[in-house]
């Protein structure tokens, strides 16, 4: 199991190239990748993307490129002597027309736009993606280690909680027919105050008694409870891509839950599934890292 955040570096050096490649991603719904280039790599950009994808299923993924040439020809520099020409006359044509000092020297003529430039040199686009290929090859690799570290972390934190809930959906089913009894006693006595020495009905007691446990009733909301903690469990050993399919079973947990304390007519019922809920939660926001 991945988590959605991470972290991978990785430097690959090919010829006089050093291609440096980081990645960081962060928790999104969808997959939703933003790469930073030099323009250069600009026709790369659907290769990087596709290559990203057999590694990320989810999240918000930041890449960084950078790329070292250290041949001593990689670029070269271009003068424009036609643009050069056009800024004096332009130059000229001010002078005259305010009547002011033509003072342009060639060092400011040489720093007008794009009189100089620099040109890189044409390359082997095969080789050139051969290296940055490597090393964002390398840098996902690193990624996703990361993320699955993180994901083992956040796995065992999330069966670790499953395993109270389970306990407390067992002690929820366990106080049921211990509150029946005591309802039974209560309204027994309740009766028998109210009635002095007459006779109780027990019919009507017993109806009485069976509606409160109807109402009070929880056995298919722990019954589901059981079911979706186990569900959870299997999806968790599945792992990889997990995280929409956890995000939609704790709902359906939570909803349950809600249910529980919503019948609740007892307190030590109503702080069991407070406590139940509480750890719902938990595994709520925990799921939201999971890819």
């Amino acid at each position: 199991m991945k988590s959605m955040t991470g972290f991978g570096r990785c430097e690959h050096h090919q010829g006089s190239r050093k291609f440096t490649v980081e990645i960081k991603a962060v928790n999104h719904r969808y997959f939703d990748v933003n790469v930073k280039m030099p323009k250069k790599f600009g026709f790369f950009e659907a290769a990087i993307r596709s290559l990203l994808k057999s590694y990320v299923q989810r999240g918000k993924v930041d890449v960084f490129i950078t790329c070292e040439d250290y041949a001593e020809e990689s670029a070269s520099l271009k003068y424009n002597a036609a643009l050069a020409a056009e800024y004096l006359k332009y130059y000229r044509q001010m002078a005259e027309t305010f009547g002011i000092e033509d003072d342009i020297r060639v060092s400011a003529l040489g720093r007008c736009p794009e009189v100089f430039t620099m040109e890189e040199q044409d390359v082997d686009e095969e080789a050139l993606w051969a290296g940055l290929e490597a090393a964002c090859r390398g840098a996902c690799e690193q990624f996703v280690a990361a993320r699955e570290r993180e994901g083992e972390a956040l796995k065992a934190d999330i069966l670790d909680k499953l395993e109270r809930m389970e306990e407390n959906v067992v002690l929820i089913e366990k106080r049921y027919p211990q509150i029946v009894a005591e309802y039974r006693v209560k309204l027994t006595d309740r009766v028998r105050e109210l009635l002095a020495d007459s006779q109780i009905d027990e019919n009507r007691l017993a109806s009485e008694v069976v509606l409160f446990a109807d109402k009070l009733c929880t056995d298919e909301e722990t019954v589901r409870l059981h079911s979706h903690i186990a569900t959870m469990r299997e999806a968790l050993a599945q792992g990889d891509g997990v995280g929409r399919k956890l995000d939609f079973i704790a709902q359906e947990m939570n909803r349950e839950a809600n249910t529980i304390l919503s019948k609740a007519n007892d307190l030590e019922t109503s702080n069991i599934a407070i406590e139940l809920k509480t750890d719902i939660e938990k595994v709520r926001e925990q799921i939201q890292n999971v890819e």
